[in-house]
């Protein structure tokens, strides 16, 4: 994992290119960007590591916010905000504790927050030895549980839709994709068919996630050689030893 990071924030303030500079004598590549959703989507090739500097951000701006928190559920990104108190407490009413790294509260020591950044650029260069795999499902109690049972051993990432997961893959390379078979508009086979239909996912293996027990149900995907079909009701050791068993294999015959 590369020390890169996206600092967002007033990209003209004092504050941000003082935080911009440090973090560059550490070390970094930093890449600023104003707190504009289309200035951040525009980003390519953006780091793991994003940092927003509140003080330059109208926490009533619920559709950047929402926009990084989105992002921060979809990808495998370190996320360090920095504010005073009650900024931190206001940007959690949109992004969630659980997708906070570490937040730094204002004036800022950048030499801790480098510290920081070097223990989690080390932590997650041992994670992209992790083989990855996409969970694609409309249920968010099933996106939860399986991201939850998965993530100890495996770098997850989640799609609640079959046209967010053809998005997600434009940009991220994975190794499994655990497949809702039963989706609204776009249901499993023809995410599927559209994968297969791409050099560049084509030779994605896909298991199919269904609540029937019945193969008759999922016939019609047949032809596109899922590795598996796995039912939703199954227990957890189970889910485990079947993902296990699939990489093994695929170690002992590439």
């Amino acid at each position: 994992m590369d020390k890169k990071v996206l600092l967002i924030g007033d990209t003209k303030g004092f504050m941000v290119n003082g935080i911009a500079g440090g973090l560059k004598r550490e070390g970094y590549t930093v890449i600023t960007v104003a707190p504009e959703v289309t200035e951040i989507s525009h980003v390519t090739d953006a780091p793991r590591i994003w940092v927003l500097y509140l003080d330059s951000v109208p926490v009533a701006i619920n559709k950047t916010l929402t926009y990084i928190k989105d992002e921060l559920c979809e990808k495998e990104l370190y996320f360090f905000p920095i504010g005073t108190s009650e900024e931190q407490e206001k940007i959690r009413e949109v992004i969630p504790e659980n997708l906070i790294t570490k937040s730094f509260l204002r004036p800022l020591n950048v030499k801790d927050l480098a510290a920081e950044m070097d223990m989690t650029v080390m932590k997650g260069t041992q994670a992209e030895e992790k083989k990855k795999i996409l969970i694609v499902d409309d249920d968010t109690t099933m996106l939860t549980m399986l991201r939850g049972l998965l993530s100890a051993k495996y770098h997850v990432y989640v799609a609640n839709s079959g046209m967010n997961a053809i998005t997600l893959l434009s940009k991220t390379d994975v190794d499994l994709i655990l497949l809702d078979y039963e989706m609204p508009v776009l249901n499993g086979a023809k995410v599927l068919e559209a994968l297969r239909s791409e050099s560049a996912t084509s030779s994605i293996p896909v298991m199919f996630l269904t609540g029937k027990n019945d193969r008759q149900s999922v016939m019609t995907a047949v032809p596109l050689h899922p590795e598996k079909y796995l039912l939703k009701s199954m227990p957890h050791e189970e889910w485990l030893a079947n993902i296990d068993e699939f990489f093994e294999k695929k170690k002992k015959h590439p």
